[in-house]
């Protein structure tokens, strides 16, 4: 790694105490993101590595993290990579910190074997010159299917200590909601986002599978994911958490719902990206659900 004048370079794990202070320190100055809300989960994921300029003071000035997250894609397992937490202060933007720490976290990602590494940009050009490509997202949306079987049910508050070591614990031996597209494990970040959804409905279904929902406000229903050992069918969830929603949207491919939807492009403002040597893309419409999203 080339020397800056006045700055170091570091690379290590996030969970490291200094490290990840000085990375939330970051993301709270430069999007004004409290990131050390994960503390009460136990902290940042334990997989993630920093590529990181610091100041004399110890200050990070530009920071990328690189951290493990398998995909199921097409039915087969992906050993993939994610990168998230990418920033650089303003006073010292355009000088290349922010090119150096992510040709330092991809030669990270290529040494250690990842078939693929995935991120999520409203700046999708900024990534090209990485080789990344842009994955279009869909929605589904279609009627509510009705005539399903109806199981005990209650609601989660992933503030609650309890419930959050319950989450934690489906989130870890959870079945990947989609076999077109989701990842294997995506702890950390379930819960983070959860935290920043307060419309977000977490409900225990028959105490072994969460249903993370959002009402609409014309009367539909928003299923964002699930979490458990098994996916259960829409008309099950449906008639579990007792309502009969004018209109079904599902924020992920929903081929293990027995329902089908019809697909919309478009998920938001982030953009979905791939890059990956062996030309790895999703042969039919998906989503990330919007809990997984980094």
């Amino acid at each position: 790694m080339p020397g800056r004048r006045g700055l170091s370079f570091r690379s290590g794990p996030v969970a490291n105490p200094v490290t990840w202070r000085a990375v939330a320190g970051l993301l709270e100055d430069v999007f004004e993101i409290d990131a050390t809300v994960l503390d009460q989960f136990g902290g940042p994921d334990p997989t993630g590595v920093s590529f990181a300029w610091f100041d004399a003071a110890g200050t990070c000035i530009a920071n990328i993290s690189a951290f493990d997250l398998p995909l199921v894609m097409d039915g087969a397992v992906v050993h993939a990579a994610g990168l998230q937490s990418g920033a650089v202060r303003p006073s010292h933007r355009g000088r290349g910190l922010y090119r150096d720490v992510m040709e330092a976290a991809l030669a990270h990602c290529d040494a250690e074997g990842f078939e693929a590494v995935v991120l999520l940009t409203d700046t999708p050009e900024l990534y090209a010159r990485y080789r990344f490509e842009p994955l279009a997202q869909h929605r589904f949306a279609g009627a509510a299917p009705t005539g399903g079987r109806a199981l005990p049910v209650r609601r989660l508050e992933v503030g609650r200590k309890a419930d959050a070591a319950l989450l934690r614990r489906l989130l870890d031996g959870r079945r990947p909601v989609s076999d077109r597209f989701a990842p294997l494990r995506q702890t950390e970040m379930f819960l983070f986002n959860a935290l920043l959804m307060p419309d977000l409905r977490l409900d225990l279904m028959d105490e072994d599978t969460v249903i993370a929902w959002q009402a609409g406000q014309d009367g539909g229903f928003d299923l964002l994911d699930i979490v458990g050992g098994e996916i259960p069918d829409l008309a099950d969830i449906l008639a579990s958490l007792r309502i009969a929603p004018a209109r079904v949207l599902v924020h992920f491919a929903p081929d293990r719902l027995a329902w089908a939807g019809k697909a919309v492009a478009g998920t938001g403002d982030m953009v979905l990206m791939l890059r990956t040597k062996r030309g790895l893309r999703p042969a039919k419409p998906f989503a990330l659900p919007p809990t997984a999203e980094f």
